[in-house]
């Protein structure tokens, strides 16, 4: 019996990427004197050595999956929203703010609320700009980016002068009937390891956007709308209304970020807490192609380079480490472009 057939084209790209990016990463170890294959070496060892490791990758890939979604979203939907950062603060802090809210809202009803809480924050922030882009054509980059520095500074005021706890830059910390089970506490596994049951959420969440973005109408309206918004108008599709939609829904899912750091780990929300994984989900995205399943390969991918990073600054400097994340990030994106164009003329001139 014949074995079917695999295609490993959609590999080629990233893959050829990581190998040139780790190229260039090894030049500049040389360049300050240290040995490539002493800091792969760590690198490697450290991001796979066990469990506990593992469990940090899975906690740092959660909120990407949301954050790449997010951006994903709205690239499908022909839009660049650049206000994941921003989105995914108010969002944050809205769930801890309904999290601190167990006296009035009943304890079963109280992860669900804080949940939705921050996904309705994050969908206000972004269909703002979805609707200045849709009433009088305000071009979304400048609003999302605009947005993000809003968002960012009411909370930051929130937090320093309305909710503070005292002598830190955190919020009181949520019910307990709010908290999401961390894994290790669950199964056993990932003893030590901040990750919980986000994740789970986060991969559902993952594969209901694909099945909205594939199987359903109104998934099938966005994408069009995405591919030529003259032709959705002519199609009868409400760009417009599409438009306030798709930027509403990328918020939305930059929102649930807080439900890994605030509902499943510090149990607060924190000034600072998010990392940039606002602007990183549009690298996740980019790299997966914007596809919701390819979202979980590409965000694993950068949790690893996320935490290896950490675990090489005990042998070369922090920015260092820094700056070859970065390189890492950026080649993955383009070379993994060109090798996708490369393969596609091969395999249209083998066809020929």
């Amino acid at each position: 019996m014949r074995l079917p057939r695999v295609n490993f084209y959609p590999l080629a790209g990233p893959a050829v990427a990581s190998a040139v990016s780790f190229a260039i990463g090894a030049l500049l170890i040389l360049a300050i004197g240290r040995s490539p294959v002493d800091v792969y070496g760590l690198f490697f060892s450290q991001t796979f050595g066990n469990s506990y490791v593992l469990g940090q990758v899975l906690f740092r890939a959660t909120p990407l999956m949301f954050t790449g979604l997010a951006a994903a979203i709205s690239f499908r939907g022909g839009l660049f929203n650049i206000g994941a950062e921003g989105q995914l603060t108010v969002g944050a802090f809205l769930t801890a703010l309904v999290g601190c809210s167990g006296h009035w809202i009943p304890s079963g009803l109280l992860m669900p609320a804080a949940l939705v809480a921050g996904s309705a924050g994050g969908a206000l922030w972004g269909a703002i700009p979805g609707f200045l882009k849709a009433r009088f054509g305000a071009h979304e980059v400048i609003n999302t980016i605009m947005m993000n520095f809003i968002g960012t500074a009411l909370v930051s005021y929130l937090v320093t002068n309305v909710f503070l706890v005292p002598a830190t830059v955190h919020t009181p910390a949520i019910a307990r009937a709010a908290e999401i089970p961390r894994l290790d506490l669950l199964t056993g596994a990932f003893q030590g390891a901040p990750v919980n049951l986000s994740l789970l959420l986060a991969l559902c969440v993952c594969y209901a956007s694909y099945i909205f973005l594939w199987k359903s109408r109104p998934g099938y309206e966005l994408r069009a709308t995405g591919l030529s918004r003259n032709a959705a108008a002519y199609a009868g599709i409400d760009v417009a209304r599409q438009t306030v939609l798709v930027l509403a829904v990328s918020g939305g899912l930059a929102g649930l970020v807080g439900s890994n750091f605030v509902l499943g780990y510090k149990h607060y929300f924190e000034l600072g807490f998010s990392e940039n994984v606002g602007f990183i989900g549009i690298a996740v995205a980019l790299l997966a192609k914007n596809h919701p399943l390819g979202i979980i390969a590409t965000s694993l991918f950068f949790g690893i380079l996320g935490y290896g990073s950490l675990t090489i600054n005990t042998v070369v400097p922090k920015e260092l480490a820094n700056i070859l994340e970065a390189i890492m990030i950026m080649f993955v994106i383009v070379l993994s472009r060109l090798v996708d164009r490369w393969m596609l003329a091969v395999q249209q001139k083998s066809a020929a």
